[in-house]
């Protein structure tokens, strides 16, 4: 090390290229995006070999600048026009024709990056034998089946093209053209087991490092893999909102307006059917990775799901984290688990079905932390973002109350478990006031059963209180109190020793703790 600092500071010393066989690897093609990628790993390998002083100098500090990405062409049609043209044309015109243009810029930059996922991601880890084949097949699908699709959209938008640069119809292409992106049910339909084995694989050093060169290359404009696996999904809902452009700056009297219409409802229909399709996939991805740890725990309504209404990371009493799912008719709580690399979800108690479900919105600070909940939060501090999910029947399975990271994702769960209750709701709540029941003067506040519910109709009923115009989001706690005190105004009927019993048992409500 002596010797090497006494050399001169002008001296250039000439680094070992430890990973030039990583590039030489690749054999030579004519693409230019695959050669620069060669040409790039071949510089951070030199870079990450010099550590020497002599890095110091202008030469070297040069070549170790960073690559700036590779931008896309972002001219406008109308700049593209000479003077005497664009005095020729209206605003609107002039707005219909950039909204054509972009529709047509877009599908060739859709066409470049399709190209390049293959040429610079799949083909070089394929060499490289940094993935198997039917790996690679499995994370990139047939994205290769989709260029010549958009290839026939651009040829056709050029064809279309007057010698001045304006398209006169765009319509009848469109109407013609959407259909085809049916295709693209199978691509999305795998997109979640793709994605799920790319992050599994991206455990793998060799993996882990191929993608993170490719990422510092100008190929890839600072875009990830997936990013370039999930351009065709980003680009299918971009459909809609291009064509209602073009159709907003249509005039009225032109031809193409009932057709775009057409082909607005075309696109959309298209979609409904690639994310029913894609729904549908996703249940069964993770129905599949259901473990069950006893029979009585298997439900066929989960086996008979086709689709996920939402699903997540949320906490039980403990503080330990659970993954819930609420499928279309029964929601069913589990714990991560991983079995031989691979993610799993154990099922935890009992499922409950949707039309057996009782939702409680419980709000911050109305359930004290206590017990085992100390030890993940603060003593003095109280439960938040909190509600409660449990069987209208207590004696079917306990009750969980969750814990959701905040109150975007609380209101998020909270809705969608209404909607899914709701249809039995109003089904049950239409059936029991025809059958309007003796009032119950007392009620199991920690687990109503049937008939409780129903005293509560009945005194709703009473007090002329429509059942479906109640507060869903009010805890249950509160709802009980208030049809106490309605009995108590309308009946005079409570004896005061019932009232001391009820003020206990609202005592010991505020200082439950999570169950």
């Amino acid at each position: 090390s002596l010797l090497y600092l006494q050399e001169p500071s002008n001296k250039r010393v000439r680094p070992l290229a430890r990973v030039t066989s990583l590039a030489n690897l690749i054999s030579p093609v004519r693409n230019g995006a695959v050669r620069r990628f060669g040409q790039t790993i071949q510089s951070f390998a030199l870079r990450s070999d010099s550590k020497s002083p002599g890095c110091a100098q202008k030469s070297c500090s040069r070549s170790a600048a960073p690559t700036p990405p590779k931008r896309r062409n972002s001219v406008l049609w109308s700049e593209m026009l000479d003077v005497n043209m664009k005095e020729s044309l209206s605003t609107k015109e002039i707005k219909r024709q950039e909204a054509i243009y972009e529709m047509s810029r877009g599908e060739q930059d859709l066409i470049e990056d399709l190209k390049l996922a293959r040429k610079a991601y799949h083909d070089p880890m394929l060499k490289l034998s940094i993935m198997s084949e039917e790996e690679l097949n499995h994370i990139f699908g047939d994205l290769d089946s989709y260029i010549p699709l958009h290839e026939d959209l651009l040829a056709s938008l050029g064809e279309a093209k007057k010698p001045d640069g304006t398209v006169e119809q765009i319509g009848p292409i469109l109407v013609k053209w959407l259909p085809r992106l049916h295709a693209y049910k199978g691509y999305c339909s795998n997109q979640l087991a793709a994605k799920a084995l790319l992050d599994q694989k991206k455990q793998d050093r060799r993996v882990q490092d191929f993608l993170q060169r490719c990422l510092e290359s100008p190929f890839s404009r600072k875009l990830d893999l997936w990013s370039f696996l999930d351009i065709p999904r980003s680009r299918l809902v971009k459909y809609p909102l291009l064509l209602k452009e073009i159709l907003r700056h249509t005039p009225k009297d032109h031809p193409d307006i009932q057709i775009l219409e057409e082909a607005i409802s075309i696109i959309q229909g298209v979609l409904s059917d690639i994310n029913l399709k894609k729904g549908e996939s996703e249940c069964q991805y993770y129905i599949d990775k259901l473990e069950y740890l006893d029979e009585k725990q298997k439900d066929p309504r989960i086996e008979g799901s086709k689709a996920l209404l939402c699903h997540g990371e949320l906490k039980n009493k403990n503080g330990h984290k659970l993954y819930v799912f609420l499928f279309q008719d029964i929601l069913v709580l589990t714990r991560p688990v991983t079995r031989n690399e691979r993610q799993a979800y154990q099922v935890y108690r009992q499922p409950i079905p949707v039309q057996e479900l009782l939702l409680e919105d419980l709000q911050d600070g109305d359930v004290k932390m206590g017990g085992s909940f100390r030890g993940a939060f603060g003593n003095s501090d109280k439960a938040k973002n909190i509600f409660r999910v449990r069987f209208q029947d207590p004696s079917l399975g306990q009750s969980h109350t969750l814990q959701a990271n905040d109150v975007f994702h609380k209101q998020q769960w909270v809705n969608c478990i209404r909607t899914a209750i709701a249809p039995f709701q109003r089904t049950a709540a239409a059936a029991e006031l025809k059958e309007l029941p003796e009032l119950s003067e007392e009620a199991e506040e920690n687990n109503p059963s049937a008939p409780n519910i129903k005293a509560q109709k009945r005194q709703s009923a009473i007090s002329g209180i429509t059942e479906m115009e109640l507060d869903e989001s009010a805890s249950e706690c509160s709802s009980i109190l208030d049809s106490e005190e309605a009995k108590g105004a309308k009946t005079h009927r409570t004896l005061s020793g019932h009232r001391k019993t009820r003020e206990k048992q609202l005592s010991g409500k505020r200082k439950e703790t999570l169950v």
